[in-house]
């Protein structure tokens, strides 16, 4: 039986690169996306590609409880618990604190944060049980440094980091590995419109390689926080 991760918002950037890494490695696929489209075509080359590994979509907006938890039931009844855990579901608007627009908080926390939380939340209590997993938390060099323009997203990432460093002391006796991965500028679809090249991002590839390296330690150790930078400097 093959081993299983999980993957939130995988069918582009970050999210898609690691779905790639792993399947590369016989890993079957659960993921979802707030577009239906972007799962059709993701499922279609899957089953194309990987013929012998099972993947499962469901379109959900994980800012929103509800959808959280119909997502996790969702993977549980049809694919089981996963092996690894990737929080990667994130959302970036610009914008200072004293002057971005209203709500701009409460969307980036309920997006970046509490989708972690209560999915993470709904596969411990298995995860604790079988005594074995990883958890991957996608923040960012946001929740490092702070920056002009930063606002509600730096605080949301920060926020990120500090749940991933609690989540690793909760769960390490129970031999499951935690780490916060934080990216610096990567080309993605946040950042497309930019008047910067493309050579000046990091390749999302690049995150997933550094994530497979990561899950891949003897279970001796494990990888706390990867912090991956363009080779030029931040942004």
């Amino acid at each position: 039986m093959s081993k299983h991760i999980l993957v939130t918002g995988g069918t582009k950037g970050i999210g898609r690169a690691i779905i790639e890494r792993f399947a590369k490695e016989g890993f079957s696929v659960s993921t979802c996306s707030r577009n239906e489209d972007d799962l059709v075509q993701l499922k279609s080359y899957f089953e194309s590609e990987y013929p012998n590994q099972s993947i499962f979509t469901l379109k959900a907006d994980l800012s929103k409880k509800e959808e959280v938890i119909k997502f996790s039931d969702s993977v549980k009844s049809k694919m089981g618990c996963p092996n690894v855990l990737i929080n990667n579901t994130g959302v970036f608007l610009p914008g200072a604190i004293h002057s971005e627009p209203e709500g701009n908080l409460e969307m980036m926390i309920q997006t970046n944060l509490y989708s972690a939380y209560y999915l993470t939340r709904a596969f411990t209590p298995q995860l604790i049980e079988n005594k074995s997993g990883h958890i991957f938390s996608i923040g960012s060099i946001a929740g490092l440094t702070a920056y002009a323009n930063g606002g509600s997203y730096a605080i949301s990432k920060w926020a990120m980091l500090g749940f991933t460093k609690c989540l690793r002391q909760e769960l390490k006796d129970y031999n499951i590995k935690v780490t916060s991965v934080l990216p610096g500028a990567t080309f993605t679809a946040s950042w497309e419109g930019v008047d910067i090249p493309e050579e000046r991002f990091m390749k999302p590839e690049d995150v997933a390689e550094s994530v497979w390296g990561a899950y891949n330690l003897s279970p001796n150790s494990v990888v706390e926080e990867i912090v991956i930078r363009p080779q030029l400097g931040d942004l």
